[in-house]
């Protein structure tokens, strides 16, 4: 296929290249040149957020294009208008959250949805991409609704905070109970299954996340010290007594989220219809390894500006174990 992708440079964007030059796909990545571009794409430059940012797109054609913009929804609207001619299809990395809040364990794609205006926030952003990619595209627009991303290249922080403190060794707080449940997606397996579905013809709505339980957050961790090959100790902590310390789920302790209403909506979501599709999860094992190897790679990965900083301050965990 050929593919234009914009972005192309981190996490997500770059585990779609990567995978489209596994498959031996042609990849033109459109972007404002801040970071390197993977070897192997054509590269252009352009900020969609100035007139005529998609200029150097020029008259080009492309199967899909892949869209992963989290911010204003204009520029989903602008690319998707500008490209509807010149693509067969449109990807767009949506968001869980554009559903309502509480999500019922088990929603499926139907659950009621957020309101497309009324707040500028994440989820009225990824909402408001969803209707330009949808007006511009209408069934030939594939909308991924992205639950927890983890895996290499990932910069929010969640699973490298994980494995860095796991490696510093020492008495760790493992955040109970030991057999919660957790849902997420490697990035990778979320640009295989997307460019999979594309190149079928695949459009519409889908949850894009592991089933329920997919891991637990033992397994996690445990695969975490085995991966970093630390001496650390995990010291299990019921949630009561950590939520008790002011600790917040989420962000001071990524990835965890207590039993109850925001559990269910971020880690018990209904995935029917992505698996009936092809998705395949790989094992935790093989995503903790990797994001290991990255790091080691790279030293200090990079952050999202917009997104809070994650991690627990030493002397809170020192007084909960």
């Amino acid at each position: 296929m050929r593919l234009l992708i914009l972005g192309g440079t981190e996490f997500v964007g770059r585990a779609f290249v990567e995978e489209a030059l596994a498959r031996g796909d042609e990849v033109t990545v459109l972007n404002r040149g801040t970071h390197p571009a993977p070897e192997g794409v054509t590269a252009l430059r352009g900020d969609r957020r100035e007139p005529g940012g998609l200029a150097a797109a020029g008259r080009g054609e492309w199967d899909v294009v892949v869209d992963t913009w989290s911010w204003e929804p204009a520029a989903v609207r602008d690319a998707a208008s500008a490209l509807a001619g010149r693509a067969e299809r449109y990807v767009y990395v949506s968001s869980r959250s554009v559903y309502e809040f509480p999500t019922p364990p088990g929603a499926g794609e139907d659950a009621p949805l957020v309101e497309a205006t009324g707040a500028d926030a994440y989820p009225q952003y990824k909402i408001g991409g969803e209707l330009g990619a949808t007006a511009a595209f209408g069934e030939r627009a594939l909308l991924v609704r992205a639950g927890l991303v983890i895996g290499p290249y990932e910069n929010v922080g969640r699973l490298p905070w994980w494995l860095r403190r796991i490696a510093a060794g020492g008495p760790v707080l493992a955040p109970g109970p030991p057999d919660l449940g957790l849902q997420y997606v490697d990035a990778r397996d979320l640009a295989g299954w997307s460019l999979e579905a594309a190149a079928k013809g695949l459009g519409g709505a889908y949850n894009m996340i592991s089933p329920p339980g997919f891991t637990t957050m033992r397994e996690l961790l445990e695969t975490c010290v085995e991966v970093t090959g630390s001496d650390a100790e995990l010291r299990w902590v019921e949630p009561e007594r950590i939520l008790a310390a002011g600790v917040e789920p989420w962000t001071d302790l990524p990835i965890w989220i207590p039993p109850g209403e925001m559990h269910g909506t971020l880690h018990q979501a209904g995935v029917s219809k992505v698996l009936e599709a092809g998705l395949e999860c790989r094992p935790v094992a093989a995503t903790v390894a990797d994001t290991w190897a990255w790091l080691r790679e790279v030293g200090e990965p990079p952050r999202r500006p917009d997104r809070p900083a994650v991690g627990l301050d030493p002397q809170v965990e020192a007084s909960l174990i």
